[in-house]
């Protein structure tokens, strides 16, 4: 058997002890919070996450600002293809970290301005 064949097997077994791991220490949380008399049904349905959509907007929107930057760079500057992956990379991080970075500054000053109110 060369790796051609090797590769997919072992691909499908790692999968699948992954999804049946997953499973069981799922299992093994739900029980524990069964033991402790906290329903597992609840508690991660009432959870907030009032910002979620923020996070996720202001990610994307850096990461489009990320590649329009990056494009214009390569465009302006013609650098070889290999110099621009890295470019469109980097430049991708580095927005979308920025934008993750705006929306926890955001988040921050809302919670600030909460506990000011209190």
């Amino acid at each position: 058997m060369g790796p051609e064949i090797l590769v997919p097997i072992t691909l499908f077994i790692c999968t699948t002890a992954l999804v049946f791991g997953l499973r069981y220490m799922s299992n093994k949380e739900k029980m524990a919070m069964i033991e402790r008399g906290i329903d597992p049904g609840i508690a991660k349905a009432t959870a907030p996450r009032p910002f979620i959509s923020l996070k996720f907007g202001l990610l994307l929107v850096g990461l489009g600002l990320g590649l329009l930057i990056a494009l214009f760079t390569v465009r302006v500057t013609g650098v070889s293809e290999e110099e621009a992956v890295a470019l469109y990379f980097g430049c991708l991080s580095i927005f979308g970290g920025f934008g993750l970075i705006a929306s926890y500054a955001m988040e921050k000053n809302w919670l600030d301005k909460q506990k000011g109110l209190n």
